[in-house]
């Protein structure tokens, strides 16, 4: 029986689609759905350097270029391990063909070397009692070479039933040439940092939307805010003087849902307020976020107007078949009249409905000389989490692995 199934495709604008993701529950014994459809809605890349050669870059790589048009090939035994399984794409060319990409993504188990669980039991009088499960997860990966930047896509499935989402940037820079060898000599702005003689590595952000169509045990959801809220003690006997606890915040309509990651300390789930557990919980996924980095442009710079799905990390819309991506259908011509911003202003009710999350995942880059001549990768991800999705833990009864012993296998 297999822990969880789902369904991969390929798509010229945004690389792999991940749908119909569900996860095996051994306590009610069937299959309960958690994800619909779920890919990258855009990425937008805007460089810092103003001057007239370079002000106008400010890319959008899945509207303008298209991360299934510029995925690559992928390298058994060094872009993925030697039990991958490698899935070829397709998609439409422009003179209506189809076009082949061969071994664009693959599909392997992943172990880490990490914990899944374990613990030590030492009070029990002339015993001790370990057990130690290790991480194994299923992963789905592609890679897009986008001009410079090689961008490698991570979906992980765990046994837990979390779905973690990664980014690796790697590639090489986006430079300039100067007259500096130095740093002493550069008396004015040079938008980056000088990282070889004459090269300067330009000051640069990575935006990643996801479109994340949640169907938490069913397509009726709502997003719940968990707000961490200090409290004082009142009982003067206890020599305590403060805790936290949690306040609950349903957000009713879109604007409700717009939120931006790192000002409060507050959880967010996506729950299924029709279904709840035993003990009266709403079954839910929390997001756990990864860089809460957001826009340092100013709201009135005509690239962030574009782009002005970055302004908040967080949004929530009811499902329209129509909003898929993010900067816009047409986003090259787009004057970002047509973005998730504009939807969302329309401030529709979104408790208790089908509903997209939308999360935008953000990376600073400050290029330094190690990244130059080739950058190595950096990371970053979130995840969606169970969160009274069970009646217990799902890995409680996982089964110790059978270590064996292979002979060295020699020509």
């Amino acid at each position: 029986m297999s822990l969880l199934i789902f369904h991969l495709g390929f798509d010229a604008r945004v690389g792999p689609v991940i749908s119909l993701a569900s996860i095996y529950d051994a306590e009610k014994k069937r299959y309960r759905q958690v994800v619909y459809r779920s890919f990258i809605s855009e990425l937008f890349v805007p460089y810092q350097d103003t001057t007239e050669e370079w002000y106008d870059i400010t890319l959008f790589d899945c509207g303008e270029f298209g991360l299934g048009i510029y995925a690559v090939p992928l390298e058994p035994l060094n872009d993925c391990p030697s039990n991958a399984v490698f899935v070829d794409g397709y998609y439409a060319g422009q003179d209506g063909k189809p076009v082949k990409v061969l071994d664009v993504m693959c599909i392997f188990e992943r172990y880490p070397g990490d914990i899944m669980w374990r613990h030590t039991e030492e009070e029990l009088p002339d015993q001790e009692i370990r057990e130690v499960r290790p991480e194994i997860s299923l992963v789905v990966r592609m890679v897009a070479t986008v001009g410079n930047y090689d961008y490698i896509l991570d979906w992980e499935f765990k046994p837990s039933g979390s779905i973690k989402f990664g980014v690796g940037l790697t590639g090489v820079l986006a430079v300039k040439a100067v007259p500096y060898i130095h740093t002493d000599q550069i008396k004015k702005e040079v938008y980056g940092t000088l990282i070889a003689d004459n090269t300067i590595g330009v000051h640069h952000d990575h935006f990643i939307t996801y479109h994340l169509d949640l169907d938490i045990d069913g397509d009726s959801n709502s997003l719940v805010k968990t707000n961490l809220v200090t409290k004082q003690v009142k009982d003067k006997s206890i020599p305590r003087k403060s805790y936290w606890t949690i306040e609950h915040e349903t957000a009713k309509t879109e604007v409700d849902a717009r939120i931006k990651l790192g000002l409060n300390p507050t959880e967010l789930v996506v729950v299924n307020p029709n279904k709840r557990t035993k003990r009266g919980n709403k079954v839910g996924y929390r997001l756990i976020p990864g860089s809460t980095a957001g826009p340092l442009l100013a709201e009135d710079d005509y690239p962030q107007i574009r782009a002005a799905f970055t302004n908040y990390n967080v949004w929530v819309t009811p499902y329209n078949k129509s909003e898929k991506w993010a900067g816009g259908r047409y986003i090259d011509q787009s004057r970002g009249d047509d973005t998730l911003a504009v939807w969302s202003n329309r401030n529709r009710r979104i408790e208790n409905k089908d509903v997209v999350l939308w999360y935008t995942m953000g990376f600073h880059h400050v290029p330094c000389q190690e990244d130059f001549p080739v950058m190595p990768t950096l990371s970053g991800g979130f995840e969606l989490r169970p969160t009274n999705f069970f009646e217990y833990s799902p890995v409680l009864k996982t089964k110790p692995l059978q270590h064996l012993s292979w002979p060295n296998c020699t020509a």
